[in-house]
Parts: structure tokens; sequence; C-alpha cells
């Protein structure tokens, strides 16, 4: 079929406001966890063990003298060599900001004796781009403070202001690092793994005001990002005017007409959309008609959806903090009666605001002698009070010795019961004096081989009384890596273990509270939603259990909607559920609810005809077209590319639809803006009519080029006026115009144990139209279904930087790979009906004295704390790492509190909170007791995919295993009576090694020959944007022997029988030719079958008489009438119903070429490149005896 071409100039660049790439100032002061998980950090690296054992697949030299000479940098920090910013979503400003900030520590180790810094993360934008440009300067707040641009190895080099004063004398600091060659600073870009580092010493104060770090940002780069949200520039240029031209749709009994673009110009019609004021919305009454119980302003939900719009949000973030305090009333609530906000920040609130503020008054929060904490509660004598208050004498003040904060209410310092008694409750906590417990027991790694459960590894409970334990947030939702939190840096130094968060903020939920009474109670200072770990002192007050601040109880908060009494706000859902959602008010928005907008940009060149993918996508399209979240408003649209880019008019009214061929991909335009994107329900027979006509339009197509950048440059102008999810089907290398490719993969190049290059992007285009893309509400979702290289490294920017998903089918053919085609399928599905969030920022706040200092994840950091997500889906995880920044000796408890502020399908303004309560902890085996063993590998697997990136593949896995050797060493150096033939750990990372092990043989960092680039690339990206529960499948597949589940025990899930087999180790010794196992790697199924398997088992559950006729690729399991075969199928749908993406299932012979893949994952046994369990401890032991 011979399509028309056309020609034609677009409007103006459409870019994000440029004050959408300005970052405010890192809050957190220097942090020694920066250094402690680089790889630099670690002088030591893998040897062979004394055993006779092979020669391990890394380095195994020693730093000799000279080497570690070295190591001593003399320069400048931020003067180092350059790298791109590893933290997925990181701000796009064109500065780093470095603080110093002077602290001590003990000496552990001969590790620690040093001046510490810290900085701000670039994206790495490059120098030269006029796209993004920001001056170099200095301010009052951070005298003799450098501030310089952080630039990738594929952008230049960094540079410093030469005009600024020179940084003060540099200690000699220990900073180790296996590479001769200067390397970036480790705080400049926030890598997992340390850098080539010398430290600075600057004499300023250890903590900053916040509302002095946002002006900072105002003489950083004096940018305000304004979203015009009235529509774009009305200079607008002129189009061509589009003639039609029928032609017959393939296949199909109707026509499709496409048209030529002409020459003759008229001016564009105009993008203009609704005004940015949003008046305050009345809250709709279907809200009562959701389903779950509501009792006044309370509903337990079990969707969270609900169909009223009410409000949606956009960016702007002039405004500094003092005017989003002023714009929050005074009692402490944000209600619709407060004006409207006009940036994110104020929406959603941070810092410290008041607190910090030399002209407000003084934090009222009290310093409770050392002495109450073992005291009787006591409370202010209110003859009404209600019995969840205490009412004695309150006792005599006493003055504290040192007191973090003001003592403004000493008289009045004690909670409602639950949360009352929180130190006298703790005061038992330390470990070391009571009965040593279980996480505690030392374990013989070397001799002691059965250390694997028989069913999955639960997550450790922080010890806090029964009370708050049934209060506190659910660890598949908020998980820490360490349960019980270090009382200060120095301990947790000592511990060697990373502190973090793992989040899942936004996960389907089978029972969700959501609050829709208008009033939502929050600090006034930090902003913290109210929650079950905050303190009332009396009827009127409660205290924020993480700035300490007292604040007013409103009036409405005294009515309790689920006992309909009145005077017992501590009973509250907000204060009894550690996780909610809110209904938020117009405080919470900017402009008026968008509509859920969804675009598909589809590749048609011939190689993707040639797979087949399109049939599967139109069909999956057209059996879920009614299941799209959203409302009655909802938008849709399709982009199809060769060499051209192909629009489509679905405008109602027509007959059928009309394809709009741009064929000047240099110059790309919108033809028909207007009917570009169209409602789903008035147009869906077109709709309908197009999805039906295009598996079949592009046939006899010959086009082998690849126009995706002009494609998405497109989409992008599409998409701006509104906000919504770009869905992208690429099939191969892009070929032409912006952003073309070419291959960097060099099969040859795989053998090289040291070297693995190319895993970061070729090009910044992609990563510079994301941060376009979510400046403008945006997110980019990228399914890349290619049998050849395609550069993925580079185009999962799109989707990084956007807050979208990348999907991945290697070798993707409809009829030569039918279990990818399926899996395709059930993919789609879910990807098309599950719930989504548009708008979405995400902030973290912490108790006082911790600090947030790196993020990993989809995302675009819009500030320190502060997330923007165009887009949010309930599959999508994060992680973050923390610091200890002021000794925490004053508070038996920690909090950490997430909150989403989102806008659902319907238009409805939502907030989901999560609050997280740990116990503080003053000595090394409480630390180690409380150790999240799965956690912490979770967290080090993302600081080494940065390491990887930013540095080298070899050094990330140097770091990941001195990350085992340093942890074990320190335990073991606080254990007596320890031979040194003995590695010992505690009970709680008795897995750790092992992990560890699995991490280094998985497909992210593995060696060897076997792994192509985009294999590689992708599994770095999904440990970067998976939840823990998932991740961990990846990194430590499950092995279930299933021939014998009729006698084993069983659950009961929706009345069906569901066998439970043990879990069995990853080795062959565990492989039996008489036995069949399942192998649950998290993507992929594996079901070996041993030579010698029961021919009752293969005929009942594999529907073939014996083991000779199992056919070498066997995807599917038939349903036969059998309880064996019933069982085996309730297993694994089980296992399936359990994660986001549908595993493919295969059957596994000895004689089948794919049992290479079967027995990679087998992680306790030698492989081509890395070490066995056993000799990986023996190399563990001798590395910490050297």
């Amino acid at each position: 079929m011979q399509l028309p071409s056309g020609y034609g100039s677009h409007p103006p660049n459409y870019s994000a406001p440029s004050g959408h790439y300005s970052q405010v100032p890192n809050k957190a002061g220097a942090s020694h966890l920066d250094n402690q998980y680089r790889a630099s950090y670690y002088p030591t690296y893998y040897s062979a063990p004394a055993q006779n054992v092979m020669t391990p697949p890394v380095g195994t030299s020693v730093l000799n003298t000279q080497e570690s000479q070295q190591l001593y940098n003399k320069t400048p920090p931020h003067t180092g060599g350059s790298a791109e910013g590893p933290i997925q979503g990181a701000i796009s400003s064109a500065s780093y900001l470095h603080t110093s900030a002077q602290q001590s520590y003990s000496a552990f180790g001969n590790h620690y004796s040093t001046s510490v810094s810290s900085s701000v993360a670039s994206q790495g934008f490059p120098l030269n781009s006029d796209h993004y440009t920001m001056p170099v300067v200095s301010s009052a707040v951070y005298p003799n403070v450098s501030y310089s641009v952080a630039a990738g190895s594929v952008y230049g080099q960094a540079f410093t202001s030469q005009s600024l004063p020179a940084v003060g004398q540099f200690k000699e600091t220990n900073t180790f690092s296996s590479q001769s060659t200067s390397v970036p600073h480790l705080l400049q870009q926030h890598v997992p793994v340390g850098y080539n580092t010398t430290l600075s010493t600057i004499s300023s104060a250890q903590s900053v005001q916040d509302n002095l770090c946002r002006n900072l940002t105002g003489s950083v780069a004096k940018v305000n990002n304004q979203i015009n949200a009235g529509g774009i520039d009305s200079s607008q240029p002129v189009h061509p005017v589009s003639q039609s031209v029928l032609f017959t749709k393939p296949g199909a009994g109707t026509s499709v007409s496409s048209a030529v673009i002409s020459s003759v110009r008229t001016p564009a019609p105009s993008l203009s959309s609704q005004p940015r004021s949003s008046p305050s919305v009345t809250q709709s009454p279907e809200l009562a008609l959701q389903e779950g119980m509501q009792y006044g302003g309370y509903v337990n939900n079990q969707a969270s959806s609900a169909p009223a719009p009410l409000s949606s949000s956009s960016d702007d973030e002039e405004e500094d903090e003092e005017d989003e305090e002023a714009a929050i009333d005074s009692s402490s609530t944000t209600s619709s009666a407060s004006p409207v906000l006009n940036n994110y920040d104020a929406l959603e609130g941070g810092g410290y605001p008041e607190a910090r503020s030399v002209t407000s008054s003084p934090v009222p929060a009290p310093s409770v002698p050392q002495t109450s904490k073992a005291s009787k509660p006591f409370g202010y004598g209110y003859p009404t009070l209600q019995p969840g208050y205490q009412n004695a004498a309150p006792p005599t003040p006493v003055q504290p010795s040192n007191s973090g904060h003001h003592p403004g209410f000493q008289h009045y310092p004690q909670q409602y019961p639950g949360v009352n008694q929180l130190s006298s409750s703790l005061g038992g906590l330390s470990l070391q004096h009571s009965q040593q417990p279980e996480s505690l027991r030392p374990v013989n790694l070397t001799q002691d081989r059965n250390i694997l459960p028989v069913s999955s590894v639960p997550a450790p409970v922080p010890n806090l009384n029964s009370d708050l334990r049934k209060l506190n947030c659910s660890p598949d939702s908020f998980r820490c890596t360490l349960t019980n939190i270090p009382q200060t840096q120095a301990l947790l130094n000592k511990a060697k273990l990373p502190l973090g968060l793992l989040l899942h903020p936004f996960r389907d939920l089978t029972q969700l509270p959501v609050i829709t009474s208008s009033t939502i109670v929050r600090c006034r200072s930090c902003r913290t939603y109210i929650n079950p770990f905050v303190s009332f002192i009396d009827q009127r007050r409660w205290k924020c259990n993480l700035c300490y601040r007292v604040n007013d109880v409103p009036e409405e908060f005294m009515y309790n909607p689920l006992t309909r009494s009145y005077g017992e706000p501590h009973k509250r859902p907000e204060v009894q559920n550690s996780t909610v959602e809110f209904i938020a008010s117009s405080d919470y928005m900017l402009r008026p609810p968008q509509p859920a907008v969804y675009l598909f940009v589809l590749d048609v060149s011939h190689n993707a005809v040639e797979a087949g993918y399109l049939t599967i996508v139109c069909q999956s399209l057209l059996e879920n077209l009614d299941k799209l979240p959203g409302d009655s408003r909802t938008r849709i649209g399709f982009i199809t590319f060769d060499s051209t880019v192909q629009f489509y008019n679905l405008q109602e009214g027509l007959s059928q639809p009309q394809m709009l061929i741009v064929s000047d991909i240099d110059d790309i335009f919108l033809p028909t803006p207007d009917s570009l994107l169209v409602n789903l329900h008035e147009s869906k027979e077109l709709i309908k009519d197009l999805l039906n006509a295009l598996p079949n339009m592009f046939t006899n197509t010959r086009e082998t080029h690849s126009a995706l950048g002009p494609a998405l440059q497109a989409a992008f102008k599409l998409m701006s006026p509104t906000g919504g999810r770009i869905s992208v089907f690429q099939t191969q290398l892009p070929s032409l115009g912006a952003g073309l490719l070419h291959s960097r993969e060099d099969p040859n190049q795989r053998s090289s144990t040291k070297v693995v290059q190319h895993l970061g992007p070729a090009t910044d285009f992609y990563k510079k139209l994301a941060l376009d893309c979510s400046g403008q509400q945006t997110a980019v979702d990228l399914f890349l279904l290619s049998s050849q290289y395609s550069d993925l490294a580079s185009l999962a920017c799109m989707s990084k930087y956007s807050a979208g998903c990348i999907y991945y089918y290697p070798s993707f053919h409809r009829s030569h790979n039918p279990a990818q085609a399926e899996k395709l399928q059930k993919d789609l599905k879910r990807y098309l009906t599950r719930k989504i969030g548009f708008e979405a920022v995400m902030r973290i706040r912490c108790t006082k004295g911790l600090s947030i200092h790196t993020f990993h994840g989809n995302f675009f950091v819009r500030s320190t704390d502060l997330l923007s997500l165009a887009n949010v889906n309930p599959d999508a995880g994060f992680a973050v790492q923390m610091s200890i920044e002021e000794s925490l000796t004053d508070t038996s408890l920690v909090c950490f509190q997430t909150a989403l502020l989102y806008t659902s399908s319907k238009g409805e303004r939502r907030i989901r909170v999560h609050t997280l309560c740990l116990p503080v902890v003053s000595s090394l085996a409480d630390v180690y007791a409380g150790a999240d063993v799965q956690a912490v590998v979770c967290l080090l697997a993302n600081m080494a995919v940065d390491r990887s990136v930013s540095s080298s593949l070899s050094d990330a896995r140097d770091a990941l295993v001195n990350a085992v050797v340093d942890s074990l060493a320190s335990y073991m150096s606080t254990a007596s009576n320890l031979q040194q033939s003995m590695l010992i750990a505690p009970n709680s990372l008795k897995l750790f090694p092992l992990y560890i092990l699995a991490l280094l043989k998985q497909k992210a960092f593995r060696t060897g020959t076997s792994t192509r680039l985009d294999d590689r690339v992708y599994a770095m990206c999904q440990m970067k944007s998976q939840p823990l529960v998932h991740l961990m499948k990846m990194i430590h597949p499950n092995l279930y022997r299933i021939d014998k589940l009729i006698d084993e025990s069983t659950i009961h899930v929706n009345d069906r029988v569901v066998p439970q087999p043990p879990l069995q180790k990853l080795s062959a010794e565990k492989l039996t030719r008489e036995g069949a196992f399942l192998m649950d790697c998290g993507s992929i199924f594996y079901i070996w079958i041993g030579k010698n398997c029961d021919n009752n088992f293969i005929k009942d559950v594999l529907g073939y008489p014996n083991y000779a006729s199992v056919p070498q690729k066997m995807t599917q399991l038939p349903e036969v009438d059998a309880l064996s075969s019933e069982r085996t199928r309730s297993f694994i749908s089980w296992l399936r119903d359990s994660r986001p993406l549908s595993p493919v299932l295969q059957v596994i012979k000895d004689e089948n070429p794919a049992k290479t893949d079967f027995f990679q994952h087998l992680i306790e046994d030698r492989t081509e490149a890395a070490f066995s369990y056993y000799e990986f401890l023996l190399n563990i032991q001798q590395q910490i005896c050297k």
C-alpha cells in the first residue's frame, strides 16, 4: 500500500518550565553512610580461598602502599572526574550544591577520622546545552562553598566557579578505591559504593533553616516553574490544511481515510484548556456509594476508587517555604476554607519552617527528664477527661541537662494509653541485658549447611510493645533495613549496615481506611499528618511525633465517626490506622481536575509487522477498552510510525478514522491538534474500527526504518495541555530523526570479566524528553519487543525520568515464541486495567535527627525530599538511603511517614499516608538483632546498579562482597570466644552471604559470555523499580519439589486448595532424577523433570504418557482430571496471582537447551565464572582474617 507523504513545520518547542529543573539545596548534613557502601570504601578484593578453590571472577590484588597513596586525592571533592548521576529521576539542575559540616566519629578500625561533605545530585545534563543553563554562584548561607555543575561522561566534564573563594584546608582521608584514575566525588554522584574521595572541612552551622535553603535556590538559578494550564502561547504558527484521501481498509468492510499534508497554511487551532483558577469543589454525594463501611467522614474501602471528580494539580515551584506556611490556617488543619496554594511543595507541605524560624514562637515540645522513662504516666488534672487520658497530678518540672527542644509544655507530657507509656514500655529494650533473642543466636555458616527456612523469610517484627506493634505499618508497604535504629551515626558506622527504607506506597490493598471529612489534621511545623504515634497531651492538644511541636486539636476532630461520640480524638480512624487515605479538598489542587488521557505510540515498521505484536496489542485494547481507568471524560489517541509519523483523526461525526501522515520528521508538528485525542465514550465505534484495521493496514510495508524520536516529540506536544500516559511500543533500534541510535553491543566483549561497557545512555535526547514530559505531568511507558540489540540503556531513560514503566520481551515473535506472546497478552490486561494515579507527588518525612540523601526508582526529584510522579501505579517500588545527622539519645522511638498525593482516574484528589514507628537502640547487638536482611540486600542492589553505571561493574561487585565482609567482621569483633577458623553471623544475617552471592550471579551483575547487554540493562531497571517482595524472587528464586504435592500441607484460598511444599536449597544436590521441581524466578517458572520421574505424574500433570514423549518446548500445563494435576495447577496459579507481570512457564528436560538457564539459577553451585556458596563463604572468611 502506497502511503501519501507531506511536510510542514511545528510550533515552538514545548519544554518543561525552567523552574522544573531547579532543586532546593539538600537539608541533610554530611553523612558517613555515603562512604560506607561504595566500592572505593573497601580496600580489599576477592582472593582465592586457602582451600583448593578456583580463582574468583574479580580482582584478587590487595592494594599496596604505593597504590593506597594514590587514593588520597588532594583536590577538592567537586573537581573530580565526571559521571552521570545515578539517581533515577534526580534533579535536572545544572549545578551541584556542596555543603560541608564538621562531624566527629569514634575511630573504628581506622576507617573513620574525617570531616564529611555532602551534595545534591544532579541529573547530569550537558554543560553546553542551551536547554538547561544555570549560573555558578555563591551564597551567604553556605560561605566558602563552591557550587559545581555535574556532568555525565557522555555530557562533558564538570566545572567549578573560579571566582568563588577556595575551600579550606582538606584533610587527608581514608578513601578506598581500586582505580588509579580520578573518579567523581561519591557524594556528588549519590552512588551505592565509593569513589576516590577527599572530604573537606568547613566551619558552618550543621543545620540550616529551611527557608534560607529555599531562598538559596533562587540565587543559584533564578527560574520559576510555571505551568501554563490555560494552553500554549497565543502566537501559534500556521499549519497545513489536510485533504482527505479515501482508501479501502484491508480486511474490513469500512474505509479509513488518509490525508496528504498540503503546503497551504492556515492558523492552527488553539490548544487552550481550562483556566488555572480552581474554586473549592463540594464533596460529591456519590462518595457515600463506595464499597465498604462509611461512618460520617470515614470509609473503609477495598479499592480506594471514587467516582466523583474533585481536584487536580500541576507544577509550580515559584513560592518559598514561608509562602507555604502563610497559606495554611492556624488551626493546624487543611480544610476547604484555606486559600488555594500555588505550588506542589506548598500543597503537600514540608520542612520545619516554624520550628526553625527565629521570628516564630519557640517549639513548645517538652524535654522529658531521664527519670521519666521509667516513671508512671501522669497527665493534667482535667475533671472531665475521657478514659483515654491519664488523670494524675503533674510532676514538678525538672530542668533537663541537655534539651533539644524548648520546654514549653513540661506540665503536660503524657499521652493516651498505648502511646502514653512509650518511654517506660521501651525502658528494657536493650537486648544485651536480657535473654538473648533468636535473631542474635550465632550461626556458624561454614558448618551449618541448612540455613534456608522451609517457607518464605518473614519480615522482622520491631521490638515494640504489643499495642504499638498492632498499629504499625505493614512491611509490605513500608520497610526499613534496620528495625532497631542506631542512636548515633557512629554506631551505624560500626554496624557496617546501610540505613534505608523500601517503599511500596501505592500497592493494591484489600482494606484501606478512606477519610472523607473536610478536615485533615497536620502538624503546623513539619506538616506531618496525624497518625497513631502522636501524643495527645489532653483533649485539645497533640504533640507531633516527628518534630515534637504541640498543636491544637480542631473542633471537628473531636467527633469520632466510628463511635458517633464526642471528645475522643485519640479514637479517630486517622489515629487508629498507620495506613490511611484522605479525600483531599480543593487546597490540594492547582488546576481543575484533568481527565485520564491515554496515548498509544505504535511501531509499524517492517520488523514490527513481522513480529506480529500489533495483533495482540489491538486485540487486548478491544477487550479492555471499557475497563480503562477513568470517567466520562477519559480521552484516547493513537500515533503510528515507521520512517514517517501517522496520526489518526477519530473525532465524533466521521464515518471512518482518518489517517494524517507527516513525512518531514525533522520538523514534526500536529496536523489537527483538536481531533487527535478524543473522548473514549463519544468516539468508541471509530476507535474500535481503527483497532480492527491496524493489524492489517501495514501488512505489505517495506519500511525498515524507525523514527521513534520524532514520534515521541509529537506525542509530547499532543499530551502537554493535560498530561496523562504515553504507551510506546518499539521493536528495533531507532534509525531516523532525533534520538537515532547505533548498535553499541559487541558480542566479543561479553567475555570480559572486568569491563562491561555501554550501561549508560548513548544520547541525552530521551532523558531530556522524559524531563519535559514530567514537567507536563506525562509519563512514558516503554514496551520493547525486540529480537536484536535495541540499546535499552538509552531508551529506558524515557521511562526512568518520567515515572514510567519498562516492559521487555526479548526474542519476541507471535508465532515463533508463543510463550512471550502469551505473556504480552496477560501483561497488557494487567497494564490496561490496573488503577493509576496522575499528577502525583510523594514526600517522605522522618523524625528530627534523621535525613534522607538518596532516592532510587523511576521519578523526578523536585526537591530534597519531594518526588514528582507524573503517573503512579500499584506495581512501582522505591528505595531511600538515610543517615543519622543528630544523636537520637533524647528519644526512644523514631517515625517515618510517606505521603502520596495523587489524582485518581475518577478525577479525585487523594492523599495516601503510611507511618512507620521503630525503636531506638544504643548497643551494637541490638542493631544486629533488628537487621532486615532482605531489605538490606534490596537496598544494596539499588546502590550497586548506580555504581555499575557511574563507575564499573567490577567496582559494584567488589562493594557487594565487602558489604558482607565488613558487617560480619564487625559482628565477630564484638563476640567473644570465637575461633578464627569459624565464620559466625547473627541469626538475623545468616542469609546475607547467600543473598549477596545470588545477587552477584544475577543477570545485572554476573560476568561471563552468556548475558546480552539489553538483558543486563533490563535486570538493572527492574532492580531500581520493583518492590521488595518481587525483587527478592528475582535475586534468590524459590525451588519446590512438586511431584508429591498430594502429601504436602495445604491452605485454602477462595475455595481453592493450595499445597505448600517446603523450600529447597538452590543446588543440584537437591535435584533427583525421580522427581519434578518448580523454580520460581519471578518473571519465569521452570519445571524440571527428572529422567526417572514417575510416569503417573508425567501423565496426570503434563498430559504425556512418559518422559520421552514430553516435547522440548512446552509452556502450558493441560487441564487433566486428576488430583495431582489440580494441585499443581492450583499451586502455580497461586504463585502467579501474587505478582503484577505474568511469568512464562517452561518445562525443562535434561537434553533441553534451556536447562542452562535453569542451572544458572542454582545459586549454591559453581557457575561459569563464579564461586559456589561454600567457596564464597571461605573467601569471606579469608577476607575477614586478613
